[in-house]
């Protein structure tokens, strides 16, 4: 029995993709199935270990307001949290926040203010939402930002993720993973550095973020991406960046859930679809960790529904073999 849902966090499940990744050259693809955890994905790690250090340390306690900017897991997570905790939280979202998850973060007690414009130097929402942060902070007393794009408590918590895979598939030559905040995929490698693995960080980015070098422009989908490089993603720490479009995003996911009964949000389409192009070039018997960041129940009105992937790219994958090759 665990003390509390905080308990449930981690330990997730490793799976092969024995479908999508059949192939004579012994290369295997295993999938850290984060969508497993309470809140649906890899952001419970964070979000838990932001708030406990923060009690740990007198930072927050009873009375503490908590105030984050999130377009949705991270929110979702920290809710979860502080619902345990019994801690008022507000969370920042903007329009591209999908409906579903705000009517998790309500059902959670949570209190949502969204930002209804960009920011009208960049045209962004991301510093729109940060500034509507800095300016909730001002007016509340009591009130903390746990920060998940500069806090430490971020990164330091995927390196206990990192750890589970490690020791469950034996060996990983490669972790393939999306970048946002990059505190996922930074912690994957200062795990591999710290123990002295030869594995190859990959981080999958939106082609229109500004993380990695895109062409900042209309990213459909949360999760993946920034309008502006955060504080993790300043110094490089990843091998090789992949750059993903949106409707690899739909493709990658409907065949994950086709072929594998893995359903999926869109970071992790494109991650799947990052694999599938890298693979020809990859050596024989490599062994792949791919991290299916969050679930795909929360996009079932977007990237599963036909209607709106005709409306937004006037087709749908007629099959996923057609569009995945598989």
């Amino acid at each position: 029995m665990s003390d509390s849902i905080l308990s449930a966090i981690g330990k997730t499940p490793l799976v092969e993709l024995r479908n999508l990744f059949a192939n004579p050259r012994g290369i295997r693809v295993l999938a850290k199935l984060e969508l497993l955890n309470p809140g649906g994905s890899a952001k419970d790690r964070p979000a838990s270990r932001m708030l406990e250090e923060a009690w740990k340390t007198g930072r927050i306690g009873p009375g503490s307001v908590i105030v984050e900017s999130s377009s949705g897991n991270t929110a979702i997570s920290l809710a979860i949290v502080c619902a345990q905790r019994k801690l008022r939280f507000i969370c920042v979202v903007d329009p591209r926040t999908a409906g579903a998850n705000l009517d998790i973060l309500r059902a959670f007690g949570a209190e949502i203010d969204r930002v209804e414009q960009p920011d009208p130097a960049t045209g962004e929402f991301l510093p729109a939402r940060l500034n509507r942060v800095q300016q909730l902070l001002s007016e509340i007393p009591g009130s903390f930002w746990p920060n998940q794009y500069g806090n430490d408590n971020n990164w330091r918590s995927q390196m206990g993720m990192m750890e589970e895979l490690v020791k469950e598939a034996g060996k990983v030559d490669y972790v393939f993973g999306g970048i946002s905040t990059c505190g996922t995929m930074l912690g994957c490698a200062r795990y591999a550095q710290e123990q002295g693995l030869p594995v190859r960080i990959i981080a999958i980015d939106s082609e229109t973020s500004a993380i990695t070098g895109g062409t900042q422009g209309v990213r459909r989908f949360p999760g993946m991406g920034a309008g502006i490089v955060p504080p993790f993603g300043q110094q490089p720490f990843w091998d090789e960046a992949v750059h993903v479009s949106d409707w690899d995003m739909v493709s990658g996911c409907r065949a994950l859930a086709l072929h594998e009964g893995i359903l999926a949000g869109p970071s992790s389409g494109g991650v799947i679809q990052s694999v599938r192009r890298m693979l020809p070039r990859l050596p024989d018997q490599a062994v792949c960790a791919v991290i299916v960041h969050d679930r795909g129940e929360r996009y079932l009105d977007t990237l599963y529904s036909d209607d709106w992937v005709i409306r937004h790219f006037g087709r749908v994958p007629s099959s996923a073999e057609e569009d995945f090759g598989c």
